[in-house]
């Protein structure tokens, strides 16, 4: 089967494309041939090695496993003899993180972990981005313990993990203000129109003007919104929670003492931790056939255009997600 692999860690020159020998599904897992994958920030981390903690799951001092993707939609090609939840022929989509494999014409998946049939109506490109940004938002929700009525401000609401958490949000009946450096040219209405009550654009110098108060739970979807930004803006009790661990992995530091914090009635930090498995993909892929989470895609590429689409991811520019079809 062709595969795009990394020998070494680098820019996304260093991935290139070879035959490789076909996966073989053990206990409790699925042979898929995949349709289409994507590039997100898992995979773009993953490939470079930065930060460097990545090279502590990835390997040392060169990467283990050598074919990167994290994300998929495809067709069930074969079935562990254990396997009675799928059948050859079904469709299916999913996210790997921890162990990839999916920029690659065939990968095998457990059926325990993020996996789920694919919505009828859906085509195999657009549920491809469904699973890797919408698990890590839903961390989000699950940590401050969010729910309806509640006010969440959410920082980077245009990345791919930012208008999944937006999405779930409303599903959850929650009122959300979204801020992004930028709108998407073209799509001005883009925020809005996937559940934001309120949207603001960072113009302004001072990080925290416009931004409003009294909020239940300010989530920041980038890491680049710090917990001394956001303590303003949260009621007493409001949880802060960020996809990235901060400078000098203060966010974890915080977190240590965030139940206390919450039990005082303080404003304090959760870190959102992600829980992979069929339960969460059930969901998900609910929420996906009830019309309530669609993801965003921006770009769609080619497997043979898979360096560019790793170059778009690395600057920066993306909004929501990057797709690449392996298959047409």
């Amino acid at each position: 089967m062709r595969a795009a692999v990394r020998t070494e860690y680098g820019g996304p020159r260093v991935v290139r494309f070879e035959e490789l020998p076909e996966p073989v599904p053990g206990p409790g897992e699925l042979l898929v041939e995949v349709h289409a994958t994507t590039v997100n920030r898992t995979d773009t981390a993953y490939r470079s090695g930065r930060p460097w903690v990545n090279r502590a799951v990835c390997g040392w001092p060169r990467p283990r496993v050598p074919v990167l993707g994290s994300e998929y939609a495809g067709v069930v090609a074969a079935v562990a003899d254990d396997v009675t939840a799928y059948s050859v022929g079904d469709r299916v989509f999913g996210f790997v993180d921890g162990r990839p494999g999916a920029h690659a014409e065939r990968l095998t998946v457990p059926v325990d972990g993020l996996v789920a049939t694919v919505p009828d109506g859906w085509a195999l490109a657009d549920a491809a981005p469904g699973m890797e940004g919408a698990h890590y938002a839903h961390a989000f929700l699950r940590v401050a313990g969010t729910g309806p009525g509640q006010r969440v401000l959410v920082h980077g609401a245009t990345g791919g993990i930012g208008t999944a958490l937006v999405q779930l949000l409303r599903a959850a009946e929650v009122e959300v203000t979204a801020v992004c450096d930028r709108l998407p040219p073209g799509r001005p209405g883009l925020l809005t129109d996937i559940g934001a009550s309120r949207v603001v654009v960072l113009d302004d110098p001072d990080p925290a003007k416009g931004f409003g108060e009294g909020y239940d739970a300010v989530f920041d979807a980038t890491g680049h919104f710090s917990f001394r930004e956001a303590r303003p803006l949260l009621r007493p009790g409001g949880t802060y929670s960020s996809s990235e661990p901060g400078r000098g992995w203060q966010n974890l530091a915080l977190a240590g003492a965030g139940p206390a914090a919450r039990a005082l009635g303080r404003r304090h930090v959760a870190f959102p931790l992600p829980r992979a498995g069929s339960d969460l993909a059930a969901h998900l892929r609910d929420l996906m056939a009830d019309g309530a989470y669609r993801p965003v895609v921006d770009r769609t590429y080619t497997f043979d255009e898979l360096h560019d689409a790793y170059e778009y991811v690395d600057s920066g520019r993306k909004v929501g997600n990057v797709v690449v079809t392996v298959r047409s």
